[in-house]
Parts: structure tokens; sequence; C-alpha cells
């Protein structure tokens, strides 16, 4: 079992950074690849990145590519988004998700096993 906790969620104008945390718990943590998603009201849930166990492989999709980054820290059990460059679209809740793989590039939620509660992120203009 691995349990998720995210933090860090917030208000933001448009340009600005926002740094996202998500906590596990559990042993299988340093194993699994993680990632993040995201939810608009009324829309589908939309991959976000990913990021393998080891850390060194990540995967973003092209809506935040160069402008969010995901990193974990192991030996913490957490896995961070930094978000820059923030634009409106980017409201949403933001989800940690945890991956049954070592090493994922998979968009699919049905690929995660495990999911936090979700952290809201609100952009203006």
């Amino acid at each position: 079992q691995v349990q998720l906790v995210e933090s860090g969620g917030g208000l933001a104008q448009a340009g600005d950074a926002l740094r996202l945390s998500c906590a596990a718990s559990g042993r299988t943590f340093s194993s699994r690849a993680m990632g993040w998603f995201r939810q608009a009201p009324g829309k589908e849930r939309e991959f976000v990145g990913a990021i393998g166990w080891r850390g060194s492989n990540t995967y973003y999709a092209d809506s935040v590519k160069g402008r969010f980054t995901i990193s974990r820290d192991n030996a913490k059990n957490t896995v961070d988004l930094q978000m820059s460059s923030l634009k409106p679209e980017d409201t949403a809740v933001y989800y940690c998700v945890a991956s049954r793989y070592g090493s994922t590039t998979s968009k699919a939620a049905a690929d995660y096993d495990y999911w936090g509660q979700g952290t809201q992120v609100t952009v203006s203009s």
C-alpha cells in the first residue's frame, strides 16, 4: 500500500511559479514510478508528467513541457512538481499518483495504482 498526500496548491497569477509536494508512505515508494495528473472542472483527468524510480527519467505532457519539472527524493519519500510560467488553463485539481511499474511513460490513469486526494491550483489572468 502507498498513501499519498499532496500539499502546496493555492492561488497564483499568470506567469507565477508554484511548487506542489507529495508525501508518500509505504515501503515500495522508492521502487515505483511516480507522477502527476490534473483535472479541470468539466474535463477528464489529464496526465501531467511522470518520473522513474531512480529520478533520472522524466516524461511530460506537451501542454506543460518546458514549464513544469518533476523531481523526487527517495530518502524522504517525496515527489515534487515545480510549475512555472503558469497559465489560467493550468487551473485544476492536481493529483499525485504512484505507478505499478518502476518506470513508465504511460498517460493512462488506469496504469497508476495509488492516488492522493488532490490539491487545488487556481491561476488567474
